[in-house]
């Protein structure tokens, strides 16, 4: 249950930052940070969320694949420390940190259960 929360979260944020221009997200709530941000680093955030979201909600059986839960929720936790620092810094996105904190808990779960 854990794993299909973080994934879905992720799913939702890759897809928002991967296609809905910059310029719309700034006005999104939880989306300031972007205003001072480049394209490429959204982008890039965008696509590191859509990883986590296809990564995480892999089969645990799978000898081949069993690393890549754990490992794929290590790298959601330190994007979601990345994104408490942005938000620490951005006037506004203060709000969001208790989200993004919650999140990288739970991405600690997943990684601590499936290792």
């Amino acid at each position: 249950m854990r794993r299909s929360i973080v994934a879905s979260v992720a799913l939702a944020g890759g897809v928002n930052k991967s296609l809905v221009p910059k310029e719309k997200l700034v006005s999104v709530p939880g989306g300031a940070w972007t205003k001072d941000a480049e394209v490429g680093l959204v982008k890039a955030t965008g696509a590191l969320d859509l990883l986590a979201a296809f990564g995480l909600p892999l089969p645990a059986r799978p000898t081949s694949r069993r690393p890549l839960v754990p490992v794929t929720a290590v790298g959601f936790a330190l994007l979601m420390v990345g994104a408490i620092n942005v938000r620490r810094r951005h006037e506004g996105e203060a709000k969001y940190i208790a989200a993004d904190a919650a999140l990288l808990a739970l991405a600690a779960f997943v990684a601590v259960g499936r290792a």
